[in-house]
């Protein structure tokens, strides 16, 4: 799939625009909160067992290196919690470092197979979720960000990142990228060559969070998380 071709775009699109589209519904009280995340939760975990159902049939286990420890494999499962449980430090993290991560995966996809195969499909499905769902929670006002909640994301991002790294030390795995950067063409390369892109991404990531506090702010005044249902 060429990068930001005419496919590429059409599925960033079709993905900002049903989360657009789901926020004010939710917003407006025109869809049932409680029922529209849970179809979200229990649907993101269903297509991600089956990936890696169809994954392990297909290469077997081998382990270190096919794990389900990348960013976004981690936060499909957060967004998931998010989602059913409405839990305040789950909807941050997820917000912060779900829209994050499986956003710059989505304008740089790092793709196994070549598009409409099973894993590209599936990618988009993944990543498009989380973003559809963590957009729809804050914006859809189901979940309500609170002060402090760039900080707590950031920090947990930090620890998860330290500990893949001493995994990835000791295993000689690559999860997170913090051992060499992703075979395609990604944000990591404009970032200088290992490990000064690590140094440099972590500030860069902090940039993200705080971008995406800009538009979920108000929300931050909230004292309880609500769920309308």
């Amino acid at each position: 799939m060429p990068l930001f071709g005419a496919v590429h775009l059409f599925l960033l699109l079709s993905i900002g625009v049903i989360a657009a589209l789901l926020a004010v519904a939710c917003s407006r009280g025109l869809i049932a909160f409680r029922i529209t995340r849970l179809i979200f939760g229990y649907g993101l975990a269903l297509n991600e067992v089956i990936w890696w159902i169809f994954r392990y049939s297909h290469e077997g286990f081998r382990f270190p290196n096919n794990l389900p420890l990348q960013l976004c494999d981690v936060t499909v499962w957060t967004t998931v919690a998010a989602c059913l449980t409405l839990w305040p430090r789950l909807v941050e993290f997820s917000y912060f470092a779900g829209l994050a991560g499986a956003g710059m995966a989505l304008l740089s996809p790092d793709l196994w197979s070549p598009w409409p195969s099973y894993p590209a499909v599936y990618f988009f499905l993944a990543h498009g979720g989380i973003v559809i769902a963590m957009v729809m929670l804050v914006f859809g006002g189901i979940a309500r960000l609170k002060p402090g909640a760039v900080w707590r994301a950031f920090a947990l991002l930090i620890v998860y990142a330290a500990l893949i790294g001493i995994f990835d030390a000791i295993s000689g795995a690559n999860y997170m990228y913090l051992r060499a950067k992703p075979k395609a063409v990604t944000l990591l390369n404009a970032l200088g060559p290992w490990p000064i892109y690590i140094v440099v991404a972590l500030p860069f990531a902090l940039l993200l969070f705080w971008i995406l506090w800009v538009p979920a702010r108000r929300s931050a005044k909230a004292e309880h998380v609500q769920d309308c249902a």
